[in-house]
């Protein structure tokens, strides 16, 4: 018996003369890949001796991979059209740039009737001077993108609970259409503790007109993470956190019809699916 063939059976596996050994399958990539409105496109961009960098316009991707080969995530906001669409990637070394053109498939997501306090949908004139200083503050916060990439992209969910609403839907409050939902809702009673989905550090925290009490981390390479509606925060900007370590708690603060978890990732400033990141 061939030399391999021995290893095998010892080892209790079964070859049959002229048939190649059972390739073990591979693991699977987090995040999945889903180029839809909403979700991600994974672009391999081939093997190089040094790490490419990619944008989308004028915004940096997340390249991740090794010598052997690279691979651009985008994010792709709810708004963009189905269609194709394009990259832009740049040699470590230098050079000229090359376009990686992908498809983005469409999908219709579900409506959801919802009814808030009259104050959270027609605004008044404080409130909505309110909300728009709050918008260009958070616009600071979400163009965050710094070096190293996450070490891992697989996340826990930062709170046990029945997934309450979903990624994409249409919102409808007090009968009046809003922007699509760009988090998961995890139904939870108040004061249940949040943990990190990955390891990260807090770039920002705050008491939102709409998101109410609200921490963001910034897991590198563009991909950050928001927990909102919080009753309470356990950590100051700066703060480093680990996979599974706890930072805030359950609440119903903000614009909110009960007690729960809303939870957001967003990648290359585009708010993705969390349930693309997480063990199904």
């Amino acid at each position: 018996m061939p030399r391999r063939a021995t290893l095998l059976a010892t080892l209790g596996l079964c070859v049959r003369p002229g048939r190649a050994a059972p390739v073990a399958p591979q693991p699977q990539p987090w995040p999945r890949a889903l180029p839809v409105p909403g979700g991600i496109a994974r672009l391999p961009l081939g093997a190089a001796a040094a790490k490419p960098s990619a944008q989308d316009g004028e915004l940096p991707l997340l390249v991740l991979g090794d010598a052997a080969g690279w691979t651009a995530l985008v994010g792709i906001p709810l708004a963009a059209q189905p269609g194709m669409a394009r990259i832009s990637v740049r040699p470590a070394q230098g050079g000229a740039a090359r376009d990686v053109v992908y498809t983005i498939a469409p999908k219709r997501y579900r409506e959801q009737q919802l009814k808030v306090a009259p104050g959270h949908v027609d605004l008044s004139p404080e409130d909505q001077a309110r909300y728009q200083r709050e918008r260009v503050h958070l616009a600071a916060v979400m163009a965050t993108f710094t070096e190293p990439p996450p070490e891992a992209m697989q996340m826990r969910v930062p709170v046990p609970g029945r997934r309450s609403s979903s990624f994409g839907l249409r919102r409808v409050f007090n009968g009046q259409a809003r922007s699509p939902h760009s988090g998961m809702d995890i139904a939870a009673g108040t004061g249940t503790p949040v943990v990190a989905p990955l390891a990260g550090r807090v770039i920002d925290t705050g008491d939102y007109f709409f998101n109410g009490s609200t921490v963001w981390l910034d897991h590198g390479g563009g991909l950050l993470t928001m927990v909102c509606h919080l009753s309470s925060i356990d950590v100051k900007v700066g703060d480093l956190l680990k996979a599974g370590e706890r930072y805030a708690a359950v609440g119903a603060t903000g614009r909110v019809t009960g007690p729960h978890l809303h939870w957001s990732v967003m990648l290359n400033r585009a708010m993705v699916d969390p349930a693309l990141f997480i063990a199904a």
